[in-house]
């Protein structure tokens, strides 16, 4: 058996890198196209089909509740079975879901799409990053995962306008938009990911990234066993504390996909708004992209101070379109701010559970509340498009959004005061 190393190649190469250019693919398309482009087809697909909104958007809550249903089953697979297979499939499943949804003659066939969709998200989003850069590097794991996480948000600032286009250049141009998205994610992340991936450095013959660094394995072992146990953490008000803050994120978050909404609705009195719906997803998009890396440097350094920039941001964002509702560059500039607040939902919220409970048993921790936040994420979907639908506006829409944020804020600002109470539970 060839001798394992862990030290770069030629020119500094490793090839942990490849393993984050397929993981980059892997949220930048079909992530970034299923789940951070879902909202520019609200508007168009549920007035084809002559239905409130709340029914076609149904389909964006089933995917959820599959994702979350998924989810514990997901984590037992990826440790029986080769990641690079399973994420491979479930690349191939959504593509296929997206282009079998430009085919779509009925509301309901969205719903059977929404819970394949789900399934595969499960493993995508949750799953893949984490999962690949822990395996195969033992430093600057951090910076990696939100890289690779920040490419949702990249991905969204690209494949926006590009529905967008497709959406509003037919009377069916939502069609030529899912096809486009589907044939990426087949063309350009199916086989880069299925021939580049591997499960472990141990397939190339390789340590991960950084091990030469460390000097005994051992060492970091106990440094990865550091925290509170999950029986007792599960117990603690600062549990329930970061559980109530991932849920009103997660609830916050899914307002993003009524921005398009928002300003196609103002079309009639403020013409050409409709044409910036793209344009606000995409601003918002740019802000979580940018958002997701910069909260990952201020948490190292200071909990409470990415808190309050990631809702504090949030906030005015959402004041901004409150307040300027007709002004194309002020709605550009809140859009982005609020995409701040999006970025916590997978930035802020495993940070503050690994800031409060340490590392010892985070995986079973945070897994506790990630099935709490895609149920969130599947309720909400539905709640503001019932919200919308019964005002006849979205400025209720938006003052909640606000009232979550608050939450999010106190919820979070407690955890981390009960976290300094719990560090004689660390070992």
């Amino acid at each position: 058996m060839a001798a394992q190393t862990g030290a770069k190649g030629a020119g500094g190469f490793h090839y942990g890198y490849l393993i984050v250019a397929a993981l980059i693919l892997i949220t930048g398309i079909p992530c970034a196209t299923v789940l951070s482009c879902a909202g520019i087809f609200f508007n168009p697909v549920s007035e084809f089909f002559g239905v409130p909104k709340t029914q076609f958007t149904l389909y964006f809550s089933i995917s959820n509740i599959a994702m979350m249903i998924t989810l514990p089953f997901a984590g037992k697979m990826i440790e029986q079975f080769s990641a690079r297979y399973l994420f491979s499939a479930n690349i191939l499943l959504a593509g296929l879901c997206l282009v079998a949804m430009s085919f779509f003659n009925a509301v309901w066939q969205f719903y059977i799409a929404g819970a394949l969709l789900g399934i595969s998200m499960a493993f995508l989003v949750f799953l893949s990053v984490p999962v690949m850069i822990n395996r195969w590097f033992k430093t600057r794991v951090g910076f990696f995962i939100g890289l690779c996480m920040a490419f949702t948000g990249i991905g969204a600032v690209l494949f926006n306008p590009i529905g967008t286009h497709f959406i509003t250049s037919a009377p069916e141009g939502w069609r030529t938009a899912y096809l486009v998205y589907g044939v990426c994610i087949l063309l350009l992340s199916l086989p880069f990911c299925f021939f580049v991936l591997r499960d472990f450095p141990s397939d190339k013959g390789l340590l991960p990234y950084g091990a030469e660094s460390n000097s005994t394995e051992d060492a970091g072992t106990e440094i990865k066993e550091v925290g509170i146990d999950a029986n007792k953490a599960l117990k603690t008000s600062a549990f329930f504390a970061v559980l109530c803050f991932g849920l009103f994120i997660s609830l916050n978050q899914t307002v993003y996909q009524f921005i398009p909404g928002f300003l196609q609705s103002m079309d009639a009195t403020v013409p050409g708004m409709a044409a910036l719906s793209g344009v606000a997803a995409s601003a918002c998009m740019g802000g979580m992209a940018i958002g997701k890396i910069v909260l990952g440097i201020i948490n190292d350094k200071s909990v409470r101070a990415a808190l309050f920039t990631c809702l504090g941001l949030g906030i005015i964002g959402i004041l901004v379109m409150i307040l300027f509702p007709t002004s194309s560059m002020f709605i550009m500039v809140g859009s982005f701010l609020f995409g701040w607040a999006y970025a916590g939902t997978t930035v802020q919220t495993p940070m503050l559970t690994r800031s409060v409970f340490g590392n010892r048993d985070y995986t079973l921790i945070y897994s506790r509340i990630s099935v709490a936040v895609s149920l969130a994420s599947a309720v909400a979907a539905i709640l503001w498009a019932l919200i919308i639908d019964l005002s006849g506006s979205y400025q209720l829409l938006f003052f909640l959004s606000i009232a979550c944020m608050v939450i999010c804020l106190l919820s979070g600002l407690y955890a981390v005061q009960q976290s300094t109470k719990l560090r004689k539970e660390f070992n």
